[in-house]
């Protein structure tokens, strides 16, 4: 049986530094909504926070740093630092909270059915959910300059990006119910057959 490297680890750290930077792009966003230069300076802190996604999941797969911390605490970062933006861009009214009530049911139900599924094993990201989490930041990316003070070319892509994203959102729940109904048909970790 081979043991999990230690939770202290770069991969990790990127993590944390990911839910850190939540409150601060929150309230980047939510204190100066019409001033382009705090809207400009959100939209950088977010971009910078999302992509901490993408280089912990290189260093902990190239380095063998993947822990169940990880598995599970990467997924929650992702899901605060995007709920944070899509209840912002719906508080100063530049998304439509009904986008917004739709993305968090599946963002939280998702995550409450990983966490209740902990007793059967971990439930880690898959493509799929990678993919939403991508053209949901690439989205955000789009609104959170400030979609108003856009080009119509640019507010219609943002649109299209926000059409994409929350599709994806919907369509890969259902991949996560089945993963959640097969494991837990496989019975609680550590049984023996």
């Amino acid at each position: 049986m081979s043991e999990q490297p230690s939770r202290l680890n770069a991969a990790n750290a990127l993590t944390l530094l990911r839910l850190v930077l939540v409150p601060v792009f929150a309230w980047m966003l939510l204190s100066h909504p019409a001033d382009l230069g705090w809207r400009l300076g959100s939209t950088a802190v977010f971009a910078i926070a999302i992509a901490t996604d993408a280089v912990d999941g290189r260093i902990a797969r190239r380095y063998n740093l993947i822990t169940d911390f990880g598995k599970l605490w990467d997924s929650i970062a992702d899901k605060a630092l995007t709920g944070m933006a899509f209840v912002g861009l719906s508080i100063i009214g530049e998304l439509p909270w009904w986008v917004t009530a739709l993305v968090l049911a599946r963002e939280w139900g998702i995550t409450w059915m990983r966490v209740a599924m902990l007793k059967y094993g971990v439930m880690a990201a898959n493509a799929g959910g990678k993919l939403k989490t991508v053209l949901q930041s690439v989205a955000l990316l789009l609104y959170l300059p400030g979609l108003p003070l856009m080009p119509v070319w640019l507010q219609w892509t943002a649109w299209i990006a926000m059409t994409a994203a929350v599709g994806v959102t919907l369509v890969t729940a259902i991949a996560y119910i089945r993963e959640a109904i097969a494991l837990r048909n496989r019975g609680p970790a550590g049984q023996e057959d």
